[in-house]
């Protein structure tokens, strides 16, 4: 029997040359990869030879094609106990927002090692290809990464958006779309100014990115008449305005 091990790689934002070389290497070496829909999943032939992995797509889909966690722990844990080099690969950083430790905490309770291999996290990589810095020196001394998976005012929801209206900082959101509108009228409901900047990005740092700009104001009707679809990249604070 193998080694009992995982590798946990964050491939970056999505262009496939953003991952770490340590990734890559961890990528040449597996024999499995688990694989989800962001980051380089589909240039992979640039990254290794895919033709001797299996290779097992564990996409989650916004508001579609669902592959549950718990099932991927199950794959993670079986391949690994079963001696195979195991990658899981996922989009961006594994532990910003990316569920990567509680794939941890499921192999080790059935004592397999997860070795954790960082990766470029969108929330400060895609703002910066589109030319937006999410500090800058004498505007803002913070930032701070929002998940908007959920409005504001959901039962579920872990943010203070109250709190985060007065921060003075920039907010980076992700997983925002369609919770944009909402997202901008908490805000200012709390005191954020209207006339905040703020800038989108879809795609971020694949062939398709696109991206502009507005105010916290029209976000919601930028986001409907641009047609943003996940995922996208979401900056509010001065530092949007900023142009070269």
């Amino acid at each position: 029997m193998g080694k009992r091990s995982v590798v946990l790689v964050g491939g970056g934002p999505g262009a496939w040359d953003l991952i770490t070389v340590r990734g890559m290497h961890a990528l040449q070496a597996a024999d499995v990869i688990l694989a989800d829909h962001l980051g380089p999943t589909s240039e992979l032939e640039k990254l290794c030879d895919i033709t001797t992995k299996e290779i097992i797509d564990c996409s989650k889909l916004p508001y579609g094609r669902q592959v549950a966690q718990e099932k991927i722990n199950e794959m993670l844990v079986e391949h690994a106990l079963a001696g195979k080099n195991v990658v899981r690969l996922k989009g961006g950083d594994s532990f910003v927002f990316g569920r990567g430790f509680e794939e941890v905490q499921a192999c080790a309770e059935h004592g397999i090692e997860v070795e954790v291999v960082p990766g470029v996290t969108s929330a400060i990589s895609v703002p910066a290809v589109f030319g937006v810095p999410v500090t800058q020196r004498g505007m803002v001394h913070s930032f701070t990464v929002i998940s908007g998976h959920v409005p504001p005012g959901h039962p579920t929801s872990l943010n203070n958006w109250s709190a985060l209206a007065q921060t003075g900082g920039t907010l980076v959101v992700i997983m925002g779309v369609k919770n944009g509108p909402a997202i901008a009228s908490a805000l200012i409901d709390a005191g954020r100014p209207a006339s905040t900047p703020v800038a989108v990005i879809q795609e971020g740092t694949t062939s398709s990115q696109v991206g502009f700009r507005c105010t916290l104001e029209t976000l919601g009707i930028s986001l409907r008449g641009n047609g943003v679809m996940p995922p996208a990249v979401i900056v509010i604070g001065e530092v949007a305005g900023l142009e070269v």
